[in-house]
């Protein structure tokens, strides 16, 4: 049996919570690959002190109309920071789509493999675009 924490890393968890026991919980394996990936796509580049190209450039596009082009847009700030900062991972693929359920709204989602087990994972994000 693979030991989680070895294999992938250990952070707190994010979102920030408190544990049962009252203090703050950390999560492990797959779940901080995922949460670490969504910190990453989720921070403007500058944000982070000694880190200052950390991060994806998405921000600046929320204000974008939903169209193909900003999708694209989105996809490629979204490989760009993967590839840049996620070794744990090997993209498989991403996908950026208009949300069916809100014109206004695009849904990312990026298949990958970990590197450590070769288990392939899945996750979605949703933007909510200008128009």
């Amino acid at each position: 049996m693979i030991d989680e924490a070895r294999a992938f890393g250990r952070g707190l968890s994010f979102p920030p919570r408190i544990g049962r026991d009252g203090r703050l919980s950390w999560s492990a394996g797959p779940t901080n690959i995922r949460e670490c990936i969504r910190v990453l796509l989720l921070t403007v580049p500058g944000e982070r002190l000694f880190r200052a190209d950390y991060g994806a450039d998405l921000r600046r596009i929320l204000f974008e109309p939903n169209t193909t082009s900003t999708r694209r847009e989105i996809r490629n700030q979204i490989e760009r920071a993967l590839s840049a900062w996620e070794p744990r991972i090997e993209v498989e693929a991403i996908e950026v789509e208009e949300d069916p359920a809100d014109g206004r709204a695009a849904i990312a989602t990026i298949r990958y493999r970990l590197v450590a087990t070769r288990a392939s994972e899945e996750l979605n994000l949703r933007f909510q675009l200008a128009s």
